[in-house]
């Protein structure tokens, strides 16, 4: 049995400070009854004069009497002790009074053969000085950081607020090479010139090159910008400066910019090395549409960190990368030549980059044979490089789970729906009016999709509750698309109204169920009015001014104030009400003439809980065949998919 660290025994509390309080009052009692009596000055003073005291210490604050060392000797002692020089030291006896100014004292003294000096021991001894001021500034300083820790350090603490907090990592102490990372070959490729640099530099001086100052990494969360610097730093082989934007600014003004000088300053030491600054938009905010009108914090921080970029000069091998996914928001000052200069897209990878994704983190990972990695990239279009690696991590959990040894084709197919959909809610029991509700808007959604030509085709359909959801439609991209056409997107409108046309079908009223539907249904038919330029009185105008936003699903793009009339607001709630009028008559036709399939379907639904592509597909290929209907609808425009992202999605 090991012994435990000593962090485990001695861990800062309140109660040592109280028990170290007891401890010294009880040294303090204790010390105390072993001092000497006190008696009265008159008694004192006849003590003088009988002869019984013999020295006196004078003080400010005590008068202080020893008797005769030989009348505390006994005979007895005498007795065993026939050597004198062998007898033990005999204490005196000590009397104390509190001093009067009485003039006779001395001269009473005098008389009597009193010896008599002054002292300052009183007040001079270590325990003294050690209880009146070591112990109570000690306690104070330990109450003190104590607190400090209970609140954060304030930000760091006083004394280190303009320390910078970046992460530093020393040469060669980065193992991430450029073999570690896939999918952004493109990105790869504009960051060797940097290694390169870093490296030889020689090379690109005699020529008379400059090397970018700044190079900024842009793209969507999860597609690897932060593993991109490392791979840089550990490809060049210098070490590696790790800061955030917000470790910048602190409640404390001037901190931020502080920060900025102090890491610009140990990097500089430090030459050839790599800055990196993550999340760079959290201190270069644009100042030109800054509401405080004054100059705040951040906005110090941001013209310190101009200062310094333009203060250095690369040949002395510094490099700075920087990250963001809002390149929208950024100062012009930070993407000017000479600062951020060279800016880097980190997109989303295509099939390729999926599968040598894949391949990455499924290295250490036990495989069974039958996997194949490339028709896990196939259905993940639209994924990041961090989704992929967590689907890996999710299906290693899943095989653990169900006690296996090796990660199956159906682990991988259980995470990327776990990924899309949600986790599973196996607990939670529909009443048979929902769960039949459910099965026929599912129902609607698979057979709107698989008779719209050009649409994505369905992967599952499941009436097993997920996340917020009763049941899913599950549909995969079968090939990375970047544009969409207007037709696509009515397609995906219909796609959505087709739950809820199948409920009202067999109900003959609406639920709630397909609320969110309606939401991205509606919000489809008005970007295509506002932000596409597809409707008949504003064609090929954009109503709303736009940026780029946050890299990353539509969803997240940031909101933006309306800028035409209300009678145009008018007519953009009128044509949205139109389409959304003409796709739900479209649709409900469509479903009426396929009324037995989906009575088919909804009940083989509700009896497996659960359908395949395969099997519904077969559902299909079997009433088209005996019904002789044709498997496609004449003038059906076809389905998109997400339109910003390309993910596989649900409705």
């Amino acid at each position: 049995m090991g012994i435990k660290p000593p962090s485990k025994f001695w861990k800062f509390s309140l109660l040592y400070i109280l028990v170290l309080v007891v401890g010294i009052s009880f040294f303090n009692r204790v010390t105390a009854g072993k001092s000497a009596p006190v008696i009265d000055f008159s008694e004192f003073k006849e003590k003088i004069v009988s002869g019984e005291i013999k020295r006196v210490e004078l003080s400010d604050s005590w008068f202080t009497g020893f008797s005769s060392l030989e009348k505390s000797k006994s005979t007895a002692n005498q007795f065993f002790f026939k050597n004198p020089a062998a007898m033990p030291p005999v204490p005196e006896t000590v009397y104390r009074t509190v001093p009067i100014n009485d003039p006779e004292i001395i001269k009473v003294m005098d008389d009597h053969a009193v010896k008599y000096a002054a002292t300052s021991r009183e007040g001079t001894t270590f325990l003294n000085i050690l209880f009146t001021w070591g112990l109570p500034i000690i306690f104070f300083i330990i109450v003190w950081r104590f607190l400090l820790k209970r609140m954060g350090n304030l930000g760091g603490g006083m004394l280190t607020a303009g320390q910078s907090k970046a992460l530093i990592v020393a040469e060669g102490g980065i193992a991430t090479r450029f073999a570690d990372v896939a999918g952004v070959d493109e990105a790869k490729d504009e960051l060797v010139e940097v290694v390169d640099f870093l490296k030889n530099p020689k090379k690109y001086i005699d020529i008379g090159g400059k090397i970018p100052k700044g190079v900024l990494l842009v793209g969507p969360p999860g597609t690897g910008k932060t593993l991109l610097a490392r791979a840089v730093a550990g490809e060049a082989g210098v070490s590696f400066f790790r800061m955030s934007g917000a470790d910048f600014v602190e409640m404390f003004v001037g901190v931020g910019a502080a920060r900025v000088r102090d890491l610009f300053h140990q990097a500089r030491n430090k030459t050839p090395c790599i800055i990196f600054i993550d999340e760079l938009d959290a201190i270069g905010k644009s100042r030109i549409s800054s509401m405080s009108g004054g100059n705040d914090e951040r906005e110090q921080t941001l013209n310190q960190l101009l200062v310094e970029m333009d203060g250095f000069d690369t040949a002395g091998g510094l490099i700075i990368l920087a990250a963001t996914n809002r390149p929208d928001v950024l100062d012009p000052a930070l993407l000017r030549p000479g600062r951020f200069d060279r800016q880097v897209l980190v997109d989303k990878p295509d099939l390729k980059g999926r599968e040598a994704i894949l391949k990455i983190h499924a290295k250490n990972v036990k495989l069974d044979s039958l996997v194949a990695l490339d028709a896990i990239a196939r259905i993940t279009s639209g994924f990041a490089g961090a989704d992929l690696a967590n689907i890996v991590n999710e299906a290693a959990l899943l095989a653990v789970r169900n006690f296996r040894v090796y990660v199956s084709q159906k682990d991988f197919e259980e995470a990327i729906e776990k990924t899309v959909a949600g986790l599973q809610k196996k607990t939670r029991v529909l009443k048979p009016e929902e769960r039949k509700l459910t099965a026929y808007h599912e129902t609607g959604h698979a057979l709107v999709a698989a008779f719209t030509p050009g649409a994505d085709p369905v992967q599952k359909i499941s009436i097993i509750p997920r996340g917020f959801a009763l049941g899913y439609t599950l549909q995969m991209p079968v090939e990375d698309r970047y544009t969409v056409t207007q037709s696509h997107l009515i397609g995906k409108i219909d796609t959505l109204l087709g739950g809820r046309i199948a409920e009202e079908m067999i109900s003959g009223e609406f639920s709630t169920g397909a609320a969110s539907d309606i939401t991205k249904a509606t919000d489809i038919a008005r970007k295509m009015i506002t932000d596409y330029g597809m409707s008949d009185r504003f064609k090929n105008v954009a109503l709303t001014t736009r940026g780029t936003g946050m890299l990353g699903d539509s969803r997240e793009e940031p909101l933006f104030h309306r800028e035409y009339s209300e009678a145009t607001q008018q007519y953009i709630d009128e044509e949205v009400a139109r389409i959304m009028e003409k796709r739900y008559a479209y649709v409900r036709g469509l479903l009426e003439k396929k009324r037995p399939l989906l009575d088919i379907v909804a009940s083989k639904l509700l009896e497996q809980e659960a359908l395949e592509e395969k099997d519904f597909k077969h559902l299909v290929n079997e009433y088209s065949t005996t019904t002789a209907t044709s498997a496609s609808i004449e003038n059906t425009p076809a389905q998109p998919l997400d339109h910003n992202s390309g993910r596989p999605y649900l409705v």
